[in-house]
């Protein structure tokens, strides 16, 4: 049998946030006619993988951290698996191996399944034993942006619109995590059993961003889209998870004045008047003004959302 928690209230107790963190599902599809965006993981397949790795739903709610830097205590004991960018990740268990100095988290080996997990080295992509008492601190990524955190159960803040996710743009679902908070975590009995030691993680992204053209392309020069995929951009430190905003070749536009409001996607390549493109992340407005010159294909959206600021990215025309 696997670990179990103790008795005692099954949450995670935040002692430190990091820079940004917040709960996040697989967003509120559905609600645009009312101006309300879609939210949810940034970078969904990661949040999806963590979520697998604990036995969760694929949809339930987890930690989504901006440069990691967090510290997670779980009173009772938790699976947890953390997947995205990756970190150096540190289990500190009162009076044992990782008090005070901590040791490296470890994930289960199919033997450790079977009965009390003890602290050893391992990395990301892989169910961890936090033992009741012990402490998760999660590092500074050395590349990447988000990192994801999946909690066996699920995080069990309250729903909005059918999604507990955080949206930075409509201010909608919990606020950001700050310290002391006491996150709820929901029932583990009846969820599968955890029957992985590891997931291999995926390649490092190139920071390469294919895109289809997009519907408001006749806005701008007949060169532009070759323009926009000639020379490298890079990722302005004004960006969030509303989008991704870009430094680098100014588009030119043709016709000038502004659209009416129209629906916007995920991955849509906005162009503002001063010609630098943003690319929409999961909190994008519903609706916008400014003519999308080209839109990021979805199997690309998660690198999107992995985008740092300074890191250069390429588009290229499919």
């Amino acid at each position: 049998m696997s670990p179990e928690p103790a008795p005692g209230p099954r949450v995670v107790e935040v002692v430190a946030p990091g820079p940004y963190a917040t709960v996040q599902d697989l967003g509120r599809p559905g609600h645009g006619h009312l101006g309300v965006p879609r939210s949810g993981a940034a970078d969904a397949p990661s949040l999806r993988l963590a979520n697998r790795l604990v036995g969760n739903p694929e949809d339930a709610a987890g930690i989504e951290l901006t440069f990691g830097g967090a510290r997670l205590r779980f009173p009772a004991g938790a699976w947890v698996a953390v997947t995205g960018a990756p970190c150096p990740l540190t289990l500190h268990v009162p009076g044992g191996a990782g008090d005070p100095a901590g040791s490296p988290a470890a994930g289960p080996s199919r033997d450790a399944a079977r009965g009390p997990a003890r602290p050893g080295t391992a990395g990301p992509y892989a169910p961890v034993w936090v033992p009741p008492g012990g402490e998760l601190r999660v590092g500074t990524p050395a590349e990447g942006l988000r990192t994801y955190v999946a909690v066996r159960g699920g995080l069990d803040v309250p729903a909005v619109l059918g999604s507990r996710s955080t949206d930075a743009l409509s201010g909608l679902g919990p606020a950001p995590l700050v310290p002391g908070l006491r996150l709820p975590l929901g029932p583990a009995a009846g969820l599968r059993p955890i029957v992985v030691d590891a997931a291999p993680p995926p390649p490092a992204p190139r920071g390469v961003l294919r895109v289809l053209p997009g519907p408001r392309d006749d806005w701008f020069a007949p060169d532009a889209l070759e323009a926009l995929c000639a020379a490298p951009y890079r990722v302005s430190e004004h960006s969030n998870r509303v989008g991704v905003r870009l430094t680098g070749t100014v588009l030119r536009r043709v016709r000038h004045g502004e659209l009416p409001s129209e629906g916007m996607v995920a991955g849509a390549v906005q162009v503002p008047p001063d010609g630098r493109p943003i690319v929409f992340l999961a909190d994008h407005p519903p609706t916008g003004g400014y003519p999308v010159i080209a839109v990021v294909v979805p199997a690309d959206l998660a690198t999107a959302a992995q985008l740092r600021p300074g890191d250069p990215v390429w588009f290229r025309l499919r």
